[in-house]
């Protein structure tokens, strides 16, 4: 099996997980009373990933006989346009499939990989499990949403292959606040560090303080 290799500069990779206009309506009708300071530093984070040069894996939530094939920036399609601050100019985008094949030298081709996925947990896709699994970097950052969703089952997927997690907990959003809370206690229980986007930004080196669970 091919095992993808990143260079030191992508010593720490960002998970850009379900950023779309579904989760992060235009109306501002999203059910969670931060949904704007949420996606302010959601912006501010692919910001810093630009600016250091750090590697960006992104998911994208569609229906089970939906395809990701269509131009997700667009809008319309169920609602999975990914919020236009969140994408990279480095980009490719790969459709849900029960394959497993990824590109050759794809990490010296793009900067952002954007894969979508027809479930809640990415590691149920073949191609995401492949692309988390095998990536050996010291630490993964978690933003976008549900903390309650796909933010809890990925971060839950990563620690239980040995990896490194930190949770952005102000660049994550939830549909309920007390049960995204749980959710980020339950995976802080297990071993994720819960930081907020200050102190990552403000510490490059990424020596930060972590904060006690909700």
């Amino acid at each position: 099996m091919i095992r993808p290799k990143i260079s030191s500069r992508c010593k720490h990779v960002v998970i850009d997980i379900d950023t779309q206009s579904r989760f992060f309506p235009d109306n501002g009708k999203a059910g969670f009373h931060d949904n704007g300071s949420v996606l302010a530093n959601i912006r501010r984070v692919i910001a810093w990933t630009r600016l250091k040069r750090i590697f960006v894996v992104s998911t994208i939530q569609i229906s089970s006989n939906n395809s990701c094939s269509c131009d997700f920036r667009e809008g319309g399609n169920n609602g999975i346009r990914k919020i236009g601050c969140t994408l990279r100019n480095r980009r490719t985008l790969f459709d849900a499939t029960d394959c497993t094949d990824l590109p050759l030298e794809i990490f010296d081709r793009y900067d952002q990989l954007i894969f979508c996925k027809r479930c809640i947990d990415p590691f149920e896709e073949p191609r995401i499990d492949r692309m988390l699994t095998e990536l050996e970097v010291d630490e993964f950052i978690l933003i976008g949403s549900l903390a309650e969703g796909a933010i809890k089952a990925t971060a839950l997927g990563l620690l239980a292959r040995g990896k490194n997690v930190r949770i952005l907990v102000d660049a994550v959003r939830s549909d309920n606040k007390g049960v995204g809370r749980k959710a980020l206690r339950q995976v802080w229980a297990k071993g994720a560090k819960l930081i907020d986007t200050r102190k990552l930004l403000g510490f490059s080196a990424l020596r930060l303080a972590t904060v006690r669970p909700y």
